[in-house]
C-alpha cells in the first residue's frame, strides 16, 4: 500500500511536470497561447509520456542509488514519449505543434525529471557531519577501471561506515583529474604523505593487471605507513565480472614474494598424465592434496590417493568430488612403511604415474626420532619405488627439499638417502625415477606462517630463532605445478631444482606479517628471539658443489648433476640400517653419516 502512494505520488509529479513544461513552452514561443490548445496538447502528452514512463518502469527505481543508467531510461521514456505525443496530436488536432515548442517541451520535460530524481538521491545519500567524522577514510591505489568500479560500489548506502578520499595512480595523465568526484592526489612516491595528510585508515590496492613485482613494490611502500592493506582478487576475477567489495582480501604473504604467476605447458603435461592411472602419496598433506587438485583437472584415468591420515584422506576426496563429481578416484587408507600393503596396492591397480609426496619434515621432531625419520623418510620410499619398478610403471616423481644439500639435520639426510636410492634404482630400471628439490613453502602444515599468525592472534609473542635466519619460499601451488611440470621433463634420474626466488629473511617474515595483521612489530608485538634448534642451519642451499645445475625447457626449473652412486654400496648401508633399526635404533646416526658424508651431526 506503501509503495502503491509512492508510485502515485512520483507518477502527479511527472504528470505536473509534463503539463508545467507544455505551457511554459507556449508562454515563451507564442505572443497570445490558446489555452484550448494548450489544454489539448497538455492532454495528449500527459497520456503518451505518462505511458512512456510506466513501460519503462521509472517507478520501479530506487532513486537513492540512481546512476547512468537511470539518466538513459529517462532520456528513452521521455523522447519516446514526446515524439510519439507530437505525432499523435499533429493526427488529432489537424496541424503541427510549432517544432521549436515540441523541442522546448521535450528538453524541460528532461531537465526537470532527470533533475527531481537526482536532487532527491543527493538528498538521501548525503551523510550527517558525525557520520562523516567516524567513516573509515580509504585510499585507493590505482584510478583505472577496476579502482572505478570498487569506488563506484563503495559511494553507495550500503558503506556509509566507509569514505574513499582518492586515488594513488602513477599515470601522469591522471594526475589532478577526479573519479567520480574524487580527486587523484598523486603517484605511488606520495603515498606516505597522503596517508598522514588525510588521516587514511585503509589502503585498497586496485591493479589487478600489474605484474607481481610491481605489486610486491606497491605493498612495500603501503605496509610501510603503518595503516591497513587490502588488494583486489586476480586480474581473471575481474575479467569475468566478478570483483566487488565483498571479494577485496587482505594482503598476505604471498603477495609480498612477488613472483609472477607460473606459466606452464599443459600439453606437455596431458601427454603424461591424462587418460592414465596415478598414485600420490601423502595425498592428505599441503602438497599432497594441492597435487591432486592440479593433477584432476588433466583428467587421469584413475586417481589413487595413498595416505596414512583417515582425516585428510578424507577432507581431499570430499573436496575433489564436490569440484569434480566424474572424476574417477580410490582412496587409499596405507603407510608406505608397510610393503607387503604397498605391493598389494601396485598389484591391484598398476599405476603408471607416481608422485611421492609422503615423508616426515619436521626437522626438530626428527632430530629427536631418527629412527621413525629413517623408517618412513628411506625405507618407506624404497618400498614405493622398488613396487613402481617391480610393476612397470612409466615414471616415479620424488618430493624432495632443499634440506638434503649438505644437510646438517635428520630429516635432511634421510630425504638425501631417500634422493641416492631413486637415482641409483633408475640406472637398472625401465621406470624413470626422478626428485625434485625444492624449499620451504608458505602455508602448509608445520610452518611459519601458521605459526605465526597463530602468536599474533593470541597478541604475541612472535618467535624466531635467529635474526639472521633466511629460507627459500614458494607458494604452494607454484611449487606443485613445477613439480608436475618437472616430471614431463624426466628422462630418468635426474634432480630437479626448483627456482625459488631470493632467500627471504626469516625475521623479515614475521615483522611483515605482524604489520599484515594490523599490528606494530615490537610495540604491539614483541619478537622474541628462542635460537636454532636442533638440526637447523642459518641458510639452506638447493645445490651441492658436487651438483651441476643445467637449464630445462623451463625458466624456472633447473636440473643439478647427479653425483656417481655406488650401487652395491647403497645396499650394504641399506642392510646397517635395518640393523640398526632392528636391535632398537641405536647408533643410527652413525650409519647415516657413512651414507651421507656431508652429513654434519647437530648433536
Amino acid at each position: 500500500m506503501v509503495i502503491k502512494r509512492r508510485v502515485l505520488f512520483l507518477f502527479f509529479i511527472d504528470l505536473f511536470i509534463i503539463w508545467l513544461s507544455v505551457g511554459g513552452s507556449y508562454f515563451f514561443h507564442s505572443d497570445g497561447p490558446g489555452w484550448s490548445e494548450v489544454l489539448q496538447y497538455g492532454l495528449i502528452f500527459s497520456i503518451f509520456c505518462g505511458g512512456s514512463l510506466l513501460y519503462f518502469r521509472m517507478y520501479n527505481r530506487i532513486w537513492q542509488y540512481a546512476s547512468v543508467g537511470e539518466l538513459v531510461a529517462i532520456f528513452k521514456a521521455v523522447t519516446l514519449g514526446g515524439i510519439a505525443s507530437y505525432g499523435i496530436a499533429a493526427i488529432v488536432m489537424g496541424t503541427w505543434m510549432p517544432f521549436l515548442t515540441a523541442v522546448t517541451t521535450l528538453e524541460t520535460m528532461l531537465l526537470l525529471m532527470g533533475g527531481s530524481r537526482f536532487i532527491w538521491r543527493l538528498l538521501r545519500v548525503k551523510p550527517s557531519s558525525k557520520a562523516e567524522d567516524t567513516r573509515r577514510k580509504i585510499l585507493m591505489i590505482g584510478a583505472g577501471d577496476c579502482g572505478a568500479l570498487i569506488t563506484k560500489e563503495m559511494l553507495g548506502p550500503e558503506f556509509s561506515d566507509q569514505k574513499v578520499i582518492g586515488f594513488v595512480d602513477d599515470d601522469p595523465k591522471k594526475q589532478g583529474m577526479h573519479v567520480y568526484g574524487l580527486p587523484v592526489l598523486g603517484d605511488r612516491s606520495q603515498i606516505e604523505a597522503i596517508v598522514s595528510k588525510y588521516a587514511v585508515d585503509d589502503i585498497i590496492i586496485a591493479i589487478p593487471s600489474a605484474p607481481q613485482h610491481e605489486i610486491a613494490e606497491m605493498i612495500t611502500i603501503c605496509k610501510g605507513t603503518g595503516v591497513k592493506v587490502k588488494i583486489i582478487p586476480a586480474l581473471n576475477d575481474y575479467i569475468h565480472g566478478r570483483v566487488s567489495v565483498r571479494a577485496i582480501r587482505d594482503v598476505s604473504v604471498e603477495d609480498l614474494l612477488g613472483r609472477d604467476p607460473v606459466v606452464i605447458d599443459l600439453e606437455g603435461i596431458a601427454n603424461y598424465v591424462s587418460d592414465k592411472v596415478l598414485l600420490i602419496t601423502g595425498a592428505g598433506g599441503s602438497i599432497g592434496s594441492e597435487l591432486c587438485r592440479q593433477i584432476a583437472s588433466f583428467k587421469p584415468e584413475k586417481l589413487l590417493l595413498l595416505g596414512h591420515g583417515e582425516n585428510s584422506i578424507y577432507n581431499i576426496e570430499m573436496e575433489l568430488r564436490r569440484l569434480d563429481p566424474s572424476l574417477n578416484m580410490e582412496t587409499i587408507i596405507a603407510d608406505i612403511q608397510d610393503r607387503p600393503r604397498i605391493n598389494d596396492i601396485f598389484r591391484k591397480y598398476k599405476p603408471q604415474v607416481i608422485f611421492h609426496a609422503a615423508a616426515h619434515k619436521h626437522v626438530p621432531l626428527m632430530e629427536r626420532n631418527p629412527a621413525e625419520a629413517v623408517k618412513n623418510n628411506v625405507f618407506g620410499t624404497k618400498n614405493v619405488a622398488d613396487c613402481a619398478d617391480k610393476y612397470g610403471a612409466e615414471k616415479f616423481v620424488m618430493i624432495s627439499s632443499d634440506k638434503a644439500v649438505n644437510p646438517t639435520s635428520v630429516m635432511g639426510a634421510t630425504k638425501r638417502i631417500a634422493e641416492m636410492y631413486v637415482q641409483s634404482l633408475d640406472a637398472c630400471s625401465a621406470t624413470k625415477f626422478v626428485a625434485v628439490r625444492f624449499g620451504n613453502v608458505l602455508g602448509s602444515r608445520g610452518s611459519v606462517i601458521p605459526r605465526f599468525k597463530e602468536q599474533i592472534s593470541i597478541g604475541g609473542p612472535v618467535t624466531v630463532t635467529h635474526p639472521e635466519m633466511v629460507r627459500f619460499f614458494m607458494t604452494i601451488p607454484e611449487a606443485v605445478q613445477l613439480v608436475i611440470q618437472a616430471g614431463s621433463f624426466a628422462k630418468g634420474g635426474e634432480i630437479f631444482v626448483l627456482d625459488m626466488g631470493a632467500p627471504v629473511k626469516i625475521l623479515d617474515l614475521a615483522e611483515d606479517l605482524i604489520r599484515l595483521s594490523g599490528y606494530e612489530p615490537y610495540s604491539e608485538i614483541a619478537i622474541e628471539f628462542s635460537g636454532i634448534r636442533e638440526g637447523e642451519k642459518l641458510f639452506e642451499e638447493l645445490l651441492s658443489d658436487e651438483e651441476v645445475s643445467n637449464a630445462t625447457q623451463h625458466e624456472r626449473i633447473y636440473i643439478g648433476k647427479p653425483v656417481n652412486i655406488d650401487r652395491s654400496e647403497l645396499e650394504l648401508e641399506f642392510k646397517r640400517l635395518e640393523k640398526v633399526l632392528a636391535e632398537g635404533g641405536g647408533g643410527i646416526r652413525d650409519v647415516i653419516g657413512k651414507l651421507v658424508p656431508l652429513h654434519r651431526s647437530a648433536s
